[in-house]
């Protein structure tokens, strides 16, 4: 089996790494050479971590990475795929017109994927010809660690697609569980809203950044406290979603925070920035509140 994977990001790259490792020909694709590099940069550094650890051999890096082949060229990437996974920036124009080329561009039996966290499958499928083949491939960050695959159905996804699909995520290692297609699927119709009582707490002045990660770690047994969960994620992608959820089901308890609007606004997007909830001048190991919210 084949696969393609739009997009070289974080996502991207870990969505191939997962393929390759797991003995599938994969064709990385990005419009962008530099990111392809990275991207495959990325890959060899997450394998390093393996082989130091004693889960991989230099051998099997050797085979993982020989397996990724890069393309700038969607058509040229897509031609020969079994299934494509789109893991492009999560906005709905871009992802609409990726897959009217997918249409033209792979064969009629192709299975086309959306990594997409909260965008709706069924208006995906739409603009193509084959509604039933198109699916939704909720990959969890970081992609090589995290066992979950939201395996989202859309209005017209077959069932043997679904089916397909569900094993295939078992063959990575993965553990898949199936959801409908409505806003936010389940992962991000429950996570979204939290993070952003997390921020409303934070705005309105209920505790500080520090207090409110903290209650949320020690109290409910969470790795990572949601504002700093909100940072990994990107405030960006964040708002994005729950401007998804607000539209979709036009209730106002998924508005989002107007502190968050500001601070993406501001060019405040989490890690990727370097500037969010905490400051990430120095990395991503010591935690630092950013300055705004420091107590004075």
């Amino acid at each position: 089996m084949n696969i393609a994977v739009i997009g070289s990001g974080t996502m991207g790259n870990g969505i191939a790494h997962v393929f390759a490792q797991n003995n599938f020909s994969v064709s990385l694709i990005d419009i962008s050479p530099d990111s392809l590099a990275k991207a495959l940069g990325t890959i060899s550094k997450n394998l390093d971590r393996m082989v130091a650890k004693g889960t991989a051999t230099e051998e099997q890096k050797a085979e993982t990475l020989q397996r990724i082949a890069t393309f700038t060229s969607l058509e040229e990437g897509v031609k020969d795929a079994d299934l494509v996974i789109e893991a492009a920036t999560e906005n709905v124009d871009i992802k609409l017109d990726l897959f009217r080329q997918l249409e033209a561009f792979t064969k009629p039996s192709c299975i086309l994927a959306s990594n997409t966290s909260s965008i709706s499958i069924t208006k995906i499928a739409s603009v193509t010809q084959r509604p039933d083949k198109v699916i939704g491939m909720h990959f969890m960050n970081p992609v090589p660690v995290m066992k979950l695959v939201e395996v989202i159905r859309g209005y017209s996804t077959s069932d043997g697609v679904t089916n397909q699909i569900l094993d295939l995520s078992k063959l990575l290692g993965k553990i898949p569980a199936e959801a409908n297609d409505y806003p936010g699927f389940v992962a991000n119709r429950i996570l979204m809203p939290m993070i952003n009582e997390a921020i409303y707490s934070l705005f309105e002045g209920v505790a500080g950044v520090e207090e409110i990660d903290t209650i949320m770690k020690l109290g409910m047994a969470h790795p990572m406290g949601p504002l700093q969960l909100a940072d990994f994620i990107g405030l960006d992608v964040c708002l994005s979603i729950l401007r998804v959820l607000h539209d979709g089901f036009g209730n106002p308890k998924y508005a989002p925070c107007p502190l968050l609007v500001n601070m993406v606004q501001a060019g405040h997007k989490g890690v990727k920035s370097g500037q969010g909830f905490y400051s990430y001048t120095h990395g991503t190991k010591d935690l630092v509140v950013a300055d705004t919210f420091k107590k004075r």
